[in-house]
């Protein structure tokens, strides 16, 4: 998963040093991005690499969060 999201320029500024592009947990994936582009192509590229080993998106379970935006 780390290649899908890894070499991306958008990135969320976490600390100084740091930034943060998702979130793992144990059998979810968190993607964050600054604007609706950036979230589809993240999207997109993340099921083309889910679809690489077999896993897929289960739309009917997937939500999509929106904080601060107008």
């Amino acid at each position: 998963m780390r290649t899908s999201t890894f070499e991306r320029k958008y990135l969320i500024q976490q600390t100084g040093f740091t930034q943060l592009d998702d979130l793992h947990f144990a059998d979810d994936l968190t993607l964050l991005s600054h604007t609706h582009q950036q979230m589809q192509m993240n999207t997109t590229n993340v099921a083309a690499e889910f679809r690489s080993v077999g896993l897929n998106i289960h739309t009917v379970n997937s939500k999509i969060l929106k904080y601060n935006t107008e």
